[in-house]
């Protein structure tokens, strides 16, 4: 990877981590930006005369292109910006002030709320803007919201909440990523619509999709049919059923469900087989090149412009400009160029997971993929296009294994039979699925085509479900620490590069990322074996202790608990998952020289043989809180997410009055003692 493009986005890379992690004043920034840009360009005016760039050139540039990347993200947190609703809803006056809301985007629904992505238009009569998390209490409203709807609120914006337990998923932080730092609860009777509405591109689409939704319907379509086509095709994903989506995600197969890499490519392809004669007229390369690109966003736009449709238009506008230059086979030019310009323009992709798996699964494909291809070329037509999909399928697993074990724990070892059945078909399923669209918004569309396809949809969702049940080649609960991740990169990397050039010195280098690997394992062991802890999870009408020492787990818990149940279940998986135990609840524990009682709906506390170090409240007891701290003098008292929340707020009152530290694991996360 010598060549500048690469380089280049490695620094802006760097830029934007610095700016995401440290805290940076946009005018400081600004002002060094403006520096660095100044002291390249007056050493490219001394040395543009060079054939090639000196040392001095290249690290102008490439601090340039630092401070650029800082930029960018600096510049991108709409929270820096002087109209963000934040400035206007600081105070608790203002924290219920009128609010137009304008939803920007309808995110799957949960059990008790209908969720949107919206942003803040105005606060009282200030133009603002801002994204925000929208909760539509499903019990009280008839209304469904679609892009574009706006409508008055006067309810206050509150915090969405951090993981209350170890390890779990972080939602505070992904919204994060998405600029979304604040949420409403609302329900129907809060909301006061505004007639008039901005017509825009989103809005539009948006209206699109609702008929095109509303036309397959009459057609047939409905359940988990409808919501792949509507994912498939139309890339929106929030009406996938929990089941089906596990099944997916179980099959190794999730990719198809969202449009990215896989289907652009798919309809590049084809796109360039449909054009392919008007590229032997003159300037018929050219011509083609615009047409494909121009319908390749006209479907972004139709698909919603999310960050993985975005991203994957992106890719193969590059690569597409890369096949009608005449350079095809530069396409890690082509990658590299257009991850630069889409985080120059969208630094906070960088931190998506999807953004992360694209370009790593593209980027293994292309440079892995003619590798493993070569090794056995079969002179039948058939088994060589077999072998080819596998092999594409086996280069891009091994480039986002890695990071799929990082972030989801598992390893659907049966994913190569998934894709060799349905990505074949794939490209049919698109390109069908378009044409019974169009029928279907025109009411011409045959019954017994949209039946035939409803079919085709629903045995591949049969066929999915069945590879996603063959549980012995599912390997769940696998943990995989961010430094094991980079470990096995490195492994893989430096094999690669050995395998292209078979010397000494490559194999030494391969020993030494095996050593490094080995080392990170064992030392992420001994740590396991030595970690001692005491946690009170919070649960909901439930009370959850977990004691260990090292592998030695033990969990106290007197309703129904295993080693998939959350919240417990991401800390054992974090653990290793060694030697777990399930016992029920006890009066106190001992934890090397903290002595906790645990005091539960009984409310039995007043045990002379223990003087209890801390006291743990469970199951709401009817007891008297100031009595017990006057008899036993704890010097902590716990509540969990088993009690009843006014009493809570009663316990908390009166450790207050009393001076006794109070921690409420509903507000403050589960309590953790180490040693």
């Amino acid at each position: 990877m010598k060549f500048v493009p690469f380089q280049l986005t490695i620094f802006l890379v760097l830029g934007i981590l610095v700016g995401k992690y440290f805290i940076i004043q946009p005018q400081l920034i600004t002002l060094l930006n403006f520096f660095a840009i100044l002291i390249l360009a007056i050493v490219y005016y001394f040395e543009n005369k060079r054939y090639f760039p000196s040392i001095k050139f290249s690290i102008a540039a490439f601090l340039a292109i630092f401070f650029i990347g800082i930029n960018a993200i600096v510049l991108s947190t709409e929270s820096h910006k002087n109209n963000h609703y934040s400035v206007y809803t600081k105070s608790s006056k203002n924290q219920k002030s009128k609010k137009v809301i304008t939803i920007k985007k309808v995110l799957k629904p949960t059990m008790f709320y209908d969720k949107y992505e919206a942003e803040i238009l105005q606060v009282n009569n200030q133009i603002t803007l801002g994204k925000i998390l929208v909760n539509l209490e499903r019990d009280s409203s008839n209304v469904i919201l679609n892009v574009g709807d706006t409508f008055i609120v006067n309810s206050g914006l509150k915090e969405i909440k951090k993981p209350l337990n170890p390890y779990e998923f972080n939602y505070k932080n992904y919204l994060k990523n998405q600029q979304i730092n604040h949420q409403i609860i609302i329900s129907e009777r809060e909301l006061f619509s505004i007639a008039k509405t901005n017509i825009t591109l989103k809005n539009i689409v948006a209206k699109i999709r609702i008929k095109i939704i509303k036309s397959l319907k009459k057609y047939g379509f409905k359940n988990d049919e409808l919501a792949v086509v509507n994912a498939l095709i139309l890339g929106q994903r929030q009406d996938i059923s929990e089941s089906l989506l596990e099944s997916y995600t179980g099959a190794g197969a999730i990719h198809i469900l969202a449009v990215s890499g896989l289907h652009i490519g798919i309809i590049l392809m084809l796109l360039t087989f449909i054009f392919k004669p008007i590229s032997y007229f003159k300037h018929g390369k050219t011509l083609t090149a615009v047409i494909i690109i121009l319908l390749l966003w006209m479907y972004a736009i139709i698909a919603g412009l999310s960050p993985s449709v975005v991203r994957a238009v992106a890719m193969f506008t590059a690569i597409t400009i890369g096949m009608y230059l005449n350079r095809p086979s530069n396409v890690y030019n082509s990658l590299i160029i257009s991850m630069f310009f889409l985080l120059l323009f969208h630094p906070f992709y960088l931190f998506e997971v999807g953004f992360q798996l694209s370009y790593l699964a593209v980027f293994f494909i292309v440079w892995i993929q003619p590798k493993l291809f070569n090794i056995w070329i079969s002179k039948v037509w058939i088994l060589r296009k077999i072998w080819q999909l596998f092999t594409v399928s086996i280069a891009a697993q091994i480039g986002v294994l890695p990071l799929s074990l990082y972030y989801f724990h598992q390893f659907p070892s049966l994913f190569f039979i998934s894709n060799l059945v349905i990505i074949p078909f794939l490209g049919v399923i698109l390109i069908v699925g378009v044409i019974i669209i169009v029928c279907a918004i025109l009411n011409i569309l045959p019954s017994i085509v949209g039946d035939f396809y409803i079919l085709i949809i629903q045995k591949m969702n049969f066929f999915v479900s069945w590879i996603a049940h063959q549980e012995t080649f599912l390997f769940k609960n696998i943990p995989f620490s961010f430094s094991a991740m980079l470990a096995s990169y490195l492994v893989i990397i430096l094999f690669v590069k050995w395998q292209e050039k078979k010397s000494v010195i490559r194999f030494k280098f391969v020993l030494f990322s095996v050593i490094v690997f080995q080392i990170v394992v064992l030392l992420e062991k001994q740590q396991l074996e030595t970690t001692n802890e005491f946690i009170v999870f919070n649960k909901i009408k439930s009370g959850i202790i977990v004691q260990r020492y090292g592998d030695d787990i033990i969990l106290f818990s007197k309703d129904s608990i295993s080693k998939e149940n959350y919240p417990v279940k991401p800390y054992l998986i974090e653990a290793g998952m060694h030697k777990l135990k399930v016992q029920a609840p006890r009066n106190f524990y001992q934890f090397l020289n903290t002595t906790v009682l645990a005091v539960d709906s009984l409310g039995i506390y007043n045990i002379e043989t223990i003087k209890p170090t801390a006291i743990l409240l469970q199951y709401s007891p009817k007891i008297n809180l100031e009595r017990l701290l006057n008899t036993l003098h704890p010097k902590l008292i716990i509540a969990d997410g088993s009690n009843y929340k006014n009493l809570v707020k009663n316990w908390e009152e009166t450790c207050l009055k009393n001076k006794t530290p109070f921690y409420n694991t509903m507000q403050k996360g589960a309590f953790i003692l180490r040693g």
